[in-house]
């Protein structure tokens, strides 16, 4: 069976056949989802995903690009959130640089980083991180929050191997999608090829991100069978070692 670390099927990409097709992911080897909140209203619509549905579990937190208008009530609000029994982390939370440049944002980016760390430390949750284009600051926040004693993922990891073995002293894991069978993914396979299988999540991202032979369209679970394949070459096992692994891996991180 696969585990999904990272989906997003609230998103309106899904809106036609929602159902439909979380309902065909169990028949399809999908045993388990986690669905990934972005903003305030996607907290509660994930939320109410894995109330819905046995297999799906919900993961709780601002995305660095969602951010404006945030003010203390939220922190508590988040907090309360995480109480929920079927919330299994604090995500996605992190840095995204690509279109911020402005340093008063990046400095808010960085602000509720940190605070939605404390979250995490504060409720024993495991986080789902996005770093993107900022690689240092990054690293810089989680160290001045003490990170060591918290557990967590690298979502949708795009840095070089050298900054998987940072991440690996914190026993952190990564999350691997589509993105790794795409031709000119060089560096990420090198960092694959780096990383224990141990320390390997299975992840979409979806509706972003399909792998080679659905690039640019439409993404979801069904299509993670080929991240599968792509890493189990990669990493001279077999396909079901690398579900096997994948899975027990997610189930060590997230408690479900």
């Amino acid at each position: 069976m696969i585990y999904e670390s990272h989906a997003h099927f609230d998103d309106k990409a899904f809106d036609a056949d929602r159902d439909a097709l979380l309902a065909s992911l169990p028949g399809a080897g999908i045993g388990r989802v986690i669905n990934v909140s972005s903003d305030r209203p996607s907290v509660d619509s994930t939320l109410a995903l894995a109330e819905k549905w046995p297999f799906v579990y919900a993961a709780v937190g601002i995305h660095p690009s969602e951010l404006e208008g945030l003010t203390d009530p939220d922190y508590d609000w988040l907090k309360e959130r995480l109480s929920h029994p079927k919330a299994a982390a604090l995500g996605e939370i992190g840095l995204d640089y690509h279109w911020e440049k402005e340093e008063t944002a990046r400095a808010l980016q960085k602000e509720w980083f940190a605070r939605q760390l404390s979250l995490a430390r504060e409720t024993g949750k495991p986080v789902i991180i996005h770093s993107r284009e900022a690689a240092k600051d990054t690293w810089d926040v989680m160290e001045a929050c003490r990170w060591d004693g918290l557990r967590g993922v690298m979502h949708c990891f795009s840095y070089t191997k050298e900054t998987a073995r940072d991440y690996l002293k914190w026993d952190f894991y990564f999350g691997i999608g589509g993105v790794i069978t795409f031709q000119n993914a060089k560096k990420l396979k090198e960092a694959v090829e780096y990383i224990p299988l141990e320390r390997i999540l299975l992840e979409t991202d979806c509706p972003y991100l399909a792998p080679v032979p659905y690039r640019g369209k439409r993404n979801s679970s069904l299509y993670l069978p080929y991240v599968v394949q792509a890493i189990a070459q990669i990493k001279g096992v077999s396909e079901d070692e690398a579900e096997r692994v994948t899975w027990r891996n997610a189930q060590e991180l997230f408690g479900v």
